[in-house]
Protein backbone atom coordinates (compact mmCIF):
# COMPACT_ATOMS: atom_id res chain seq x y z
CA UNK A 1 0.00 0.00 0.00
CA UNK A 2 1.34 3.35 -1.32
CA UNK A 3 1.57 6.04 1.30
CA UNK A 4 -0.90 8.50 -0.50
CA UNK A 5 -3.17 5.75 -0.62
CA UNK A 6 -2.45 4.46 3.39
CA UNK A 7 -3.25 8.30 3.90
CA UNK A 8 -6.39 8.17 2.52
CA UNK A 9 -7.35 5.26 4.30
CA UNK A 10 -6.55 7.09 7.48
CA UNK A 11 -8.86 9.86 6.30
CA UNK A 12 -11.93 7.38 5.10
CA UNK A 13 -11.58 5.08 8.35
CA UNK A 14 -11.54 8.42 10.58
CA UNK A 15 -8.38 6.73 12.11
CA UNK A 16 -5.21 8.83 13.90
CA UNK A 17 -2.70 7.67 16.06
CA UNK A 18 -2.22 8.42 19.30
CA UNK A 19 1.23 8.59 21.26
CA UNK A 20 1.75 8.47 25.14
CA UNK A 21 4.71 9.68 26.65
CA UNK A 22 6.49 10.23 29.91
CA UNK A 23 10.58 11.20 29.85
CA UNK A 24 11.11 9.02 26.68
CA UNK A 25 13.01 12.43 25.26
CA UNK A 26 15.88 10.50 23.67
CA UNK A 27 13.23 8.48 20.91
CA UNK A 28 10.43 10.83 20.81
CA UNK A 29 11.51 12.32 17.71
CA UNK A 30 12.09 9.47 15.97
CA UNK A 31 8.82 7.56 16.98
CA UNK A 32 6.95 10.98 15.80
CA UNK A 33 8.64 11.44 12.53
CA UNK A 34 8.72 7.95 11.57
CA UNK A 35 4.74 8.08 12.06
CA UNK A 36 4.19 11.39 10.27
CA UNK A 37 5.55 9.30 6.98
CA UNK A 38 2.34 7.49 7.26
CA UNK A 39 -0.09 9.93 8.48
CA UNK A 40 -0.72 13.86 10.43
CA UNK A 41 -3.39 12.29 12.24
CA UNK A 42 -1.27 12.47 15.41
CA UNK A 43 -2.06 12.95 19.06
CA UNK A 44 0.90 12.96 21.30
CA UNK A 45 0.24 12.88 25.46
CA UNK A 46 2.40 14.62 27.23
CA UNK A 47 2.05 12.53 30.59
CA UNK A 48 4.06 15.11 33.04
CA UNK A 49 7.49 14.54 31.24
CA UNK A 50 9.94 16.22 33.59
CA UNK A 51 12.93 15.97 30.77
CA UNK A 52 13.13 18.05 27.02
CA UNK A 53 10.03 16.09 25.82
CA UNK A 54 7.79 19.53 25.79
CA UNK A 55 10.95 21.41 24.08
CA UNK A 56 10.66 18.39 21.28
CA UNK A 57 7.01 18.90 21.02
CA UNK A 58 7.71 22.53 20.08
CA UNK A 59 9.14 21.02 17.19
CA UNK A 60 6.23 19.54 15.72
CA UNK A 61 3.46 22.12 15.60
CA UNK A 62 1.28 20.55 13.12
CA UNK A 63 0.05 17.66 14.83
CA UNK A 64 -2.56 17.65 18.34
CA UNK A 65 -0.81 17.64 21.84
CA UNK A 66 -1.99 17.18 25.24
CA UNK A 67 0.47 18.47 28.16
CA UNK A 68 -0.83 17.09 31.24
CA UNK A 69 0.47 18.91 34.26
CA UNK A 70 2.04 15.89 36.76
CA UNK A 71 2.30 12.72 35.73
CA UNK A 72 -0.55 10.20 36.42
CA UNK A 73 0.54 6.98 34.20
CA UNK A 74 0.29 5.22 30.99
CA UNK A 75 -3.66 4.62 31.54
CA UNK A 76 -4.61 7.67 31.96
CA UNK A 77 -2.97 9.20 29.07
CA UNK A 78 -4.84 6.64 26.48
CA UNK A 79 -7.61 7.52 27.79
CA UNK A 80 -6.81 11.43 27.87
CA UNK A 81 -5.88 11.14 24.11
CA UNK A 82 -8.83 8.99 23.34
CA UNK A 83 -11.38 11.27 24.30
CA UNK A 84 -9.69 13.88 22.71
CA UNK A 85 -9.78 11.70 19.62
CA UNK A 86 -13.78 11.51 19.69
CA UNK A 87 -14.05 15.23 20.16
CA UNK A 88 -11.89 15.31 16.69
CA UNK A 89 -14.33 13.18 15.16
CA UNK A 90 -11.98 10.02 15.09
CA UNK A 91 -13.50 6.62 15.50
CA UNK A 92 -10.75 4.34 15.58
CA UNK A 93 -7.05 5.36 17.39
CA UNK A 94 -3.47 3.34 16.94
CA UNK A 95 -1.74 3.75 19.84
CA UNK A 96 2.36 3.36 19.73
CA UNK A 97 4.66 3.81 22.36
CA UNK A 98 7.40 6.29 22.90
CA UNK A 99 9.99 4.42 23.49
CA UNK A 100 11.41 3.04 20.38
CA UNK A 101 10.53 -0.54 20.72
CA UNK A 102 7.63 -0.40 17.92
CA UNK A 103 8.51 0.19 14.17
CA UNK A 104 6.07 2.69 12.89
CA UNK A 105 6.14 0.58 9.29
CA UNK A 106 4.16 -1.55 10.74
CA UNK A 107 1.08 1.16 11.29
CA UNK A 108 -0.04 -0.18 7.35
CA UNK A 109 -0.23 -3.64 8.68
CA UNK A 110 -3.44 -2.36 11.42
CA UNK A 111 -4.97 -0.57 8.45
CA UNK A 112 -5.04 -2.88 6.29
CA UNK A 113 -6.26 -5.26 8.94
CA UNK A 114 -9.29 -3.22 9.65
CA UNK A 115 -10.03 -2.08 6.12
CA UNK A 116 -10.09 -6.03 4.51
CA UNK A 117 -12.27 -7.01 8.02
CA UNK A 118 -15.81 -7.34 8.43
CA UNK A 119 -16.52 -6.62 11.25
CA UNK A 120 -15.54 -3.15 11.75
CA UNK A 121 -15.92 -3.43 15.66
CA UNK A 122 -12.32 -4.86 16.02
CA UNK A 123 -9.62 -4.22 18.54
CA UNK A 124 -6.01 -4.88 17.25
CA UNK A 125 -2.70 -5.96 19.52
CA UNK A 126 0.27 -6.43 17.64
CA UNK A 127 2.05 -9.45 18.68
CA UNK A 128 5.52 -9.84 19.46
CA UNK A 129 7.69 -12.60 18.84
CA UNK A 130 8.85 -13.32 22.38
CA UNK A 131 11.05 -16.07 21.51
CA UNK A 132 13.16 -13.91 19.82
CA UNK A 133 16.54 -12.92 20.97
CA UNK A 134 16.83 -9.78 23.57
CA UNK A 135 13.34 -10.29 24.85
CA UNK A 136 13.65 -10.22 28.56
CA UNK A 137 12.43 -13.31 30.70
CA UNK A 138 9.97 -10.98 32.72
CA UNK A 139 8.32 -9.77 29.49
CA UNK A 140 7.97 -12.93 28.60
CA UNK A 141 6.49 -14.34 31.38
CA UNK A 142 4.35 -11.73 32.08
CA UNK A 143 3.04 -11.68 28.96
CA UNK A 144 2.25 -15.79 29.16
CA UNK A 145 0.71 -14.62 32.58
CA UNK A 146 -1.82 -11.89 30.67
CA UNK A 147 -2.74 -14.28 27.98
CA UNK A 148 -3.73 -17.11 30.47
CA UNK A 149 -5.74 -14.38 32.67
CA UNK A 150 -7.33 -12.97 29.25
CA UNK A 151 -8.34 -16.43 28.20
CA UNK A 152 -10.25 -17.30 31.19
CA UNK A 153 -11.89 -13.73 31.69
CA UNK A 154 -13.13 -14.17 27.80
CA UNK A 155 -12.75 -17.57 26.46
CA UNK A 156 -10.47 -16.27 23.97
CA UNK A 157 -7.10 -17.33 23.07
CA UNK A 158 -4.62 -14.71 22.34
CA UNK A 159 -0.74 -15.01 21.60
CA UNK A 160 0.05 -11.41 23.07
CA UNK A 161 -1.88 -9.03 25.57
CA UNK A 162 0.48 -6.63 26.56
CA UNK A 163 1.45 -4.94 23.37
CA UNK A 164 1.25 -1.51 23.18
CA UNK A 165 1.03 -1.09 19.66
CA UNK A 166 -2.61 -1.23 19.33
CA UNK A 167 -5.82 -0.31 17.42
CA UNK A 168 -8.59 0.69 19.41
CA UNK A 169 -12.15 1.29 17.95
CA UNK A 170 -12.60 4.54 20.20
CA UNK A 171 -16.44 5.01 18.91
CA UNK A 172 -17.48 1.61 19.74
CA UNK A 173 -15.83 1.67 23.17
CA UNK A 174 -17.11 4.67 24.48
CA UNK A 175 -19.58 3.93 26.50
CA UNK A 176 -17.63 1.61 28.52
CA UNK A 177 -16.76 2.77 31.83
CA UNK A 178 -12.58 1.89 32.74
CA UNK A 179 -11.25 2.55 36.72
CA UNK A 180 -7.46 2.01 35.88
CA UNK A 181 -5.15 4.91 34.92
CA UNK A 182 -1.55 2.78 35.29
CA UNK A 183 -0.31 -0.01 32.59
CA UNK A 184 -3.26 -2.45 34.00
CA UNK A 185 -5.64 0.22 31.59
CA UNK A 186 -4.46 -1.96 28.86
CA UNK A 187 -5.58 -4.86 30.40
CA UNK A 188 -8.67 -3.51 31.65
CA UNK A 189 -9.88 -2.23 28.17
CA UNK A 190 -9.20 -5.33 25.84
CA UNK A 191 -11.18 -7.50 28.67
CA UNK A 192 -13.92 -5.30 28.60
CA UNK A 193 -13.68 -4.71 24.59
CA UNK A 194 -14.82 -8.58 24.56
CA UNK A 195 -16.87 -8.19 26.84
CA UNK A 196 -19.04 -5.76 24.57
CA UNK A 197 -18.80 -8.30 21.86
CA UNK A 198 -16.02 -6.09 20.33
CA UNK A 199 -13.76 -8.68 18.48
CA UNK A 200 -10.04 -8.64 19.81
CA UNK A 201 -7.27 -10.34 17.42
CA UNK A 202 -3.60 -10.57 17.05
CA UNK A 203 -1.63 -9.08 14.36
CA UNK A 204 2.13 -10.02 14.20
CA UNK A 205 4.18 -6.98 14.34
CA UNK A 206 8.48 -6.57 14.45
CA UNK A 207 10.25 -5.37 17.95
CA UNK A 208 13.12 -3.97 18.81
CA UNK A 209 14.29 -4.62 22.40
CA UNK A 210 18.05 -3.88 22.36
CA UNK A 211 18.15 -0.19 22.30
CA UNK A 212 20.87 1.57 23.64
CA UNK A 213 18.23 4.74 23.98
CA UNK A 214 15.19 2.94 25.39
CA UNK A 215 13.33 3.91 29.05
CA UNK A 216 11.11 1.78 30.53
CA UNK A 217 8.70 3.02 33.52
CA UNK A 218 7.60 0.13 34.37
CA UNK A 219 7.93 -1.11 37.71
CA UNK A 220 7.71 -4.84 37.87
CA UNK A 221 6.50 -5.08 41.89
CA UNK A 222 4.05 -2.75 41.70
CA UNK A 223 2.66 -2.60 38.49
CA UNK A 224 2.40 -6.37 38.47
CA UNK A 225 0.55 -6.54 41.80
CA UNK A 226 -1.60 -3.68 40.28
CA UNK A 227 -2.28 -6.03 37.30
CA UNK A 228 -2.64 -9.06 39.53
CA UNK A 229 -5.74 -7.34 42.09
CA UNK A 230 -6.90 -6.22 38.46
CA UNK A 231 -7.05 -10.03 37.35
CA UNK A 232 -8.89 -10.67 40.62
CA UNK A 233 -11.59 -8.40 40.40
CA UNK A 234 -11.72 -9.34 36.55
CA UNK A 235 -12.08 -12.82 37.32
CA UNK A 236 -14.69 -12.39 39.94
CA UNK A 237 -16.83 -10.25 37.57
CA UNK A 238 -16.34 -12.67 34.82
CA UNK A 239 -18.17 -15.91 36.24
CA UNK A 240 -20.80 -13.99 38.99
CA UNK A 241 -21.62 -11.47 35.88
CA UNK A 242 -20.33 -12.17 32.25
CA UNK A 243 -21.07 -16.04 32.16
CA UNK A 244 -24.18 -15.81 33.39
CA UNK A 245 -25.57 -13.08 31.32
CA UNK A 246 -23.99 -14.78 28.39
CA UNK A 247 -25.99 -17.80 28.93
CA UNK A 248 -28.91 -15.58 29.44
CA UNK A 249 -28.79 -14.15 26.39
CA UNK A 250 -27.76 -17.04 23.73
CA UNK A 251 -31.24 -18.04 25.66
CA UNK A 252 -32.92 -15.37 25.00
CA UNK A 253 -31.58 -15.08 21.10
CA UNK A 254 -32.24 -19.03 20.16
CA UNK A 255 -35.30 -19.91 22.37
CA UNK A 256 -35.23 -22.44 25.09
CA UNK A 257 -35.20 -25.77 22.35
CA UNK A 258 -32.05 -24.28 20.39
CA UNK A 259 -30.50 -23.28 23.19
CA UNK A 260 -30.94 -26.60 25.25
CA UNK A 261 -29.59 -28.41 21.67
CA UNK A 262 -26.36 -26.19 20.32
CA UNK A 263 -25.71 -24.89 24.05
CA UNK A 264 -26.58 -27.33 26.53
CA UNK A 265 -25.81 -30.75 24.44
CA UNK A 266 -23.33 -28.92 22.62
CA UNK A 267 -24.94 -31.13 19.41
CA UNK A 268 -21.39 -31.15 18.07
CA UNK A 269 -19.57 -32.53 20.71
CA UNK A 270 -17.80 -35.83 20.87
CA UNK A 271 -19.60 -38.65 23.27
CA UNK A 272 -16.09 -38.55 24.56
CA UNK A 273 -16.12 -35.00 25.88
CA UNK A 274 -19.37 -34.67 26.89
CA UNK A 275 -18.93 -37.78 29.36
CA UNK A 276 -15.89 -35.80 30.94
CA UNK A 277 -17.76 -32.79 31.17
CA UNK A 278 -20.40 -35.12 33.05
CA UNK A 279 -18.13 -36.92 35.08
CA UNK A 280 -16.00 -33.51 35.73
CA UNK A 281 -19.27 -31.67 37.49
CA UNK A 282 -20.50 -34.79 39.32
CA UNK A 283 -16.96 -34.70 40.60
CA UNK A 284 -16.96 -31.02 41.53
CA UNK A 285 -20.25 -31.07 42.79
CA UNK A 286 -19.60 -34.07 45.52
CA UNK A 287 -16.32 -32.61 46.55
CA UNK A 288 -16.11 -30.89 49.94
CA UNK A 289 -15.16 -27.38 48.55
CA UNK A 290 -18.73 -26.14 49.92
CA UNK A 291 -19.36 -22.55 48.07
CA UNK A 292 -17.03 -23.00 45.58
CA UNK A 293 -18.35 -25.80 43.59
CA UNK A 294 -20.18 -23.32 40.40
CA UNK A 295 -16.39 -21.08 40.05
CA UNK A 296 -14.39 -24.41 40.32
CA UNK A 297 -16.60 -26.32 37.63
CA UNK A 298 -16.48 -23.71 35.14
CA UNK A 299 -12.66 -22.77 35.70
CA UNK A 300 -11.91 -26.56 35.09
CA UNK A 301 -14.35 -26.30 32.38
CA UNK A 302 -12.49 -23.56 30.58
CA UNK A 303 -9.02 -25.02 31.12
CA UNK A 304 -9.71 -28.81 30.23
CA UNK A 305 -11.98 -27.14 26.63
CA UNK A 306 -14.89 -29.16 27.75
CA UNK A 307 -18.93 -28.65 27.93
CA UNK A 308 -19.58 -25.98 30.69
CA UNK A 309 -22.98 -26.09 30.49
CA UNK A 310 -22.95 -29.81 31.11
CA UNK A 311 -20.54 -29.69 33.40
CA UNK A 312 -22.67 -26.76 35.38
CA UNK A 313 -25.61 -28.75 35.50
CA UNK A 314 -24.11 -32.21 36.95
CA UNK A 315 -22.23 -29.86 39.32
CA UNK A 316 -25.84 -29.15 40.56
CA UNK A 317 -25.73 -33.03 42.52
CA UNK A 318 -25.15 -31.19 45.68
CA UNK A 319 -28.34 -29.14 45.73
CA UNK A 320 -29.60 -28.84 49.24
CA UNK A 321 -32.30 -31.75 49.00
CA UNK A 322 -29.41 -34.04 48.73
CA UNK A 323 -26.41 -32.92 51.02
CA UNK A 324 -27.93 -34.79 54.10
CA UNK A 325 -27.73 -37.87 51.37
CA UNK A 326 -24.18 -37.25 50.40
CA UNK A 327 -23.20 -35.93 54.01
CA UNK A 328 -24.38 -39.32 54.95
CA UNK A 329 -22.70 -41.64 52.23
CA UNK A 330 -19.56 -39.76 52.74
CA UNK A 331 -19.04 -40.38 56.40
CA UNK A 332 -19.91 -43.86 56.31
CA UNK A 333 -17.82 -44.34 53.46
CA UNK A 334 -14.78 -42.41 54.72
CA UNK A 335 -15.27 -44.28 58.10
CA UNK A 336 -15.13 -47.73 56.11
CA UNK A 337 -12.08 -46.86 54.63
CA UNK A 338 -10.28 -45.33 57.24
CA UNK A 339 -11.21 -48.43 59.39
CA UNK A 340 -13.56 -46.35 62.25
CA UNK A 341 -16.35 -48.09 63.97
CA UNK A 342 -19.08 -45.24 64.83
CA UNK A 343 -22.77 -45.77 64.63
CA UNK A 344 -24.47 -42.79 62.51
CA UNK A 345 -27.81 -42.79 61.42
CA UNK A 346 -29.81 -40.44 58.65
CA UNK A 347 -31.49 -39.16 61.21
CA UNK A 348 -28.40 -37.39 62.64
CA UNK A 349 -27.71 -35.72 59.31
CA UNK A 350 -28.94 -32.20 60.51
CA UNK A 351 -27.53 -28.68 61.07
CA UNK A 352 -26.64 -29.49 64.58
CA UNK A 353 -24.32 -32.67 63.30
CA UNK A 354 -20.84 -31.79 64.62
CA UNK A 355 -19.08 -32.23 61.19
CA UNK A 356 -15.88 -31.02 63.21
CA UNK A 357 -15.45 -34.48 65.15
CA UNK A 358 -16.27 -36.48 61.68
CA UNK A 359 -14.09 -34.23 59.54
CA UNK A 360 -11.10 -36.41 58.66
CA UNK A 361 -13.68 -39.32 58.09
CA UNK A 362 -16.01 -36.87 55.76
CA UNK A 363 -13.08 -35.56 53.67
CA UNK A 364 -12.10 -39.27 53.00
CA UNK A 365 -15.01 -40.32 51.95
CA UNK A 366 -16.43 -37.16 49.99
CA UNK A 367 -13.03 -37.60 48.14
CA UNK A 368 -14.05 -41.36 47.54
CA UNK A 369 -17.34 -40.86 46.79
CA UNK A 370 -16.73 -37.65 43.94
CA UNK A 371 -14.29 -40.03 42.22
CA UNK A 372 -15.82 -43.22 42.27
CA UNK A 373 -19.01 -41.21 41.01
CA UNK A 374 -17.76 -39.66 38.80
CA UNK A 375 -15.97 -42.41 37.06
CA UNK A 376 -19.85 -44.14 36.82
CA UNK A 377 -21.61 -41.25 35.80
CA UNK A 378 -19.24 -40.30 33.12
CA UNK A 379 -19.42 -44.54 31.56
CA UNK A 380 -22.85 -44.30 31.81
CA UNK A 381 -23.10 -41.21 30.49
CA UNK A 382 -21.02 -42.51 27.63
CA UNK A 383 -22.47 -45.61 26.57
CA UNK A 384 -25.98 -43.67 26.36
CA UNK A 385 -25.01 -41.04 24.41
CA UNK A 386 -22.58 -43.39 22.05
CA UNK A 387 -25.99 -45.48 21.94
CA UNK A 388 -27.95 -42.38 20.62
CA UNK A 389 -25.02 -41.15 18.40
CA UNK A 390 -25.33 -44.49 16.54
CA UNK A 391 -29.30 -44.47 16.68
CA UNK A 392 -29.50 -41.13 15.00
CA UNK A 393 -26.38 -42.29 12.15
CA UNK A 394 -28.74 -45.40 11.71
CA UNK A 395 -31.84 -43.56 10.98
CA UNK A 396 -30.24 -40.68 9.08
CA UNK A 397 -28.44 -43.79 6.95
Amino acid sequence: MNQNLLSENFEILKCCVIIPTYNNHKTLRQVIEGVLVYTKNVIVVNDGSSDSTSEILLQFPQIQQIHISKNKGKGNALRQGFKHAESLGYDYAITIDSDGQHFPEDIPVFIEALETSENKKLLLIGARNMGQEGVPKKSSFGNKFSNFWFWVETGTRLQDTQSGFRLYPIAAMKNLRFYTNKFEFEIEAIVKAAWSEIEVKNIPIKIHYELENRVSHFRPFKDFTRISILNTWLVIITFLYIKPRNLFRKLKKKGLKRFLKEDLLHSNDSAEKKAFSIALGVFIGLSPIWGFHTVSVIFMALLFRLNKVIAFAFSNVSLPPFIPFILYFSLKLGGWILGENFVLSMNEIDPSLELVKYLKSYIVGSLALSVSAAIICGLSGYLILTLFERKKIFNNG
